[in-house]
């Protein structure tokens, strides 16, 4: 009876300690929706509850993304999701003003969402659809990585110890991926490589499945093609990984 109640405490014990691990979110919801004049607006992202330079650090990265998105007066200064909103809705009232019987209500949709986490780092996904005229809305996904001990936003470059070397690895999978001949251009079956040389796309984040490498429309290819997605396990990417992030 003893053993089975000590059982017990080390596991509710190890339970507690992951929890711990991870931060604590709530979902951050903006919904205003559209009507003949004004635009349509969803936001939905995930926002850190703690005090902590970390949670911090996630809720000013989220928010940074999403006012870039909404901004359309590039003559002020925004540093918030209000002023954003209403530079977002400021630029559609403009626009209709001068043309009233030729704009179509303007639309954006932010979802996020996290990927990934363990005790060193988090992932967050962003996927985000803008319309503001034209033939179509424009379709993109972001990553966001964090180092959970620094507390700070991840570039690409500080993800692996070896830029060039997992870059030339990347490659490899690629061109199998995507059935490109080894010695062909890289550009050979349709895509758009600047130069005509392979390099990594901006994207690039950890996720449940591995590592995962996103091209945007427009980034490699046409829109019409949509993302490339290159996914990775964690065991074939594990010698290209930084120190502390090999777990």
């Amino acid at each position: 009876m003893k053993t089975s109640l000590a059982y017990l405490l080390l596991f509710l014990t190890l339970i507690a300690c992951q929890k711990k691990e991870g931060l604590r979110f709530e979902p951050l919801k903006i919904t205003e929706k559209g009507c003949a004049d004004c635009p349509g607006i969803s936001i939905a992202i995930p926002k850190a509850v703690e005090n902590s330079k970390t949670a911090n650090t996630v809720n000013a990265a989220l928010r940074e993304e999403i006012i870039a998105q909404l901004n359309f007066d590039s003559a002020s200064e925004v540093s918030d999701l209000d002023g954003a909103l209403l530079s977002f809705k400021k630029g559609y009232t403009q626009l209709k003003n001068r043309y009233a019987d030729e704009t179509i209500p303007w639309e954006v949709k932010i979802e996020g969402e996290v990927v990934y986490e363990d005790r060193e780092v988090l992932t967050i996904h962003l996927r985000s659809y803008v319309f503001t005229g034209g033939a179509h809305g424009y379709t993109a996904q972001r990553f966001l990585n964090f180092d959970k001990k620094r507390g700070v936003e991840l570039e690409n470059w500080q993800l692996f110890q070896n830029r060039k070397a997992f870059q030339k690895f990347a490659e490899a999978k690629f061109r199998e991926q995507e059935a490109i001949p080894k010695e062909a251009p890289i550009n050979q079956t349709g895509l758009m490589f600047e130069s005509d040389r392979f390099y990594l796309p901006e994207n690039i984040g950890f996720t449940e499945e591995g590592i995962q490498l996103l091209y945007n429309p427009y980034e490699v290819a046409s829109y019409a093609d949509g993302p490339i997605v290159l996914t990775l396990s964690f065991e074939e990417v594990r010698p290209f990984l930084a120190t502390g992030r090999k777990s």
